[in-house]
């Protein structure tokens, strides 16, 4: 292990996971082990639980990292964070509550950068969109685009408030003529297809290679 290497923490839910990536793990571990094969490059932690939304996320980001420091105690460098569709929910019924509120959500999000980076370096991802006519997931959750696009619009403007680099999804992706192919049956994970387009994206996010020193 070469102790000069940076290390990045990626955090989030079952989109960081992988789930629904049948054949490469996921876009985190497809980045992962693309970046196995460079000299130098980060060594990457993916952190994706099922499930977690913001408030679980932030419960748990502090003990990640700093069991993942390596070298006396230091934590890593940068933290990746990819939070967000699971909030967005509505239970129950279409006009449900959401799991967590657009302001709740923003609150919680701003506190929570600006808590990660008094440390490390932090970039933060956009929501995938989702299959409305899959709805509901679970028999009880109702997801929508709409919602995504609210609130991944939070996402934005609270990076921009923190002056933390952010790549939109959402936007990109639901302008896409066949999005829902990037999705799989349940119509909120993303399918191999989705992974690939997903890590396309982000393994040529300029922000990030430079982050890693990559050229």
């Amino acid at each position: 292990m070469n102790k000069n290497q940076k290390k990045l923490i990626i955090i989030g839910d079952s989109g960081v996971y992988g789930w629904g990536d049948l054949e490469g793990g996921g876009w985190c571990e497809r980045l992962r082990q693309q970046w196995l094969k460079l000299d130098n490059a980060p060594i990457i932690y993916s952190l994706g639980v099922r499930g977690d939304g913001l408030e679980k996320v932030a419960k748990r980001y502090k003990n990640e990292w700093e069991t993942r420091g390596e070298l006396r105690r230091k934590v890593p460098e940068g933290l990746l964070l990819s939070v967000g569709l699971n909030d967005t929910a509505r239970i129950g019924r279409k006009d449900g509550r959401p799991q967590l509120s657009e302001d709740a959500f923003k609150f919680g999000l701003k506190r929570l950068i600006d808590e990660i980076k008094k440390e490390v370096d932090v970039m933060v991802l956009g929501l995938t969109p989702v299959n409305e006519a899959s709805m509901p997931f679970a028999e009880c959750l109702w997801y929508s685009n709409k919602s995504c696009s609210i609130y991944e619009k939070k996402i934005e403007e609270t990076c921009i408030d923190l002056n933390v680099p952010f790549l939109s999804i959402h936007e990109r992706m639901i302008n896409l003529f066949s999005f829902k192919e990037l999705l799989s049956k349940d119509g909120i994970h993303l399918n191999t297809k989705g992974h690939k387009w997903i890590y396309n994206q982000i393994s040529e996010w300029q922000v990030l290679k430079a982050w890693a020193d990559l050229k």
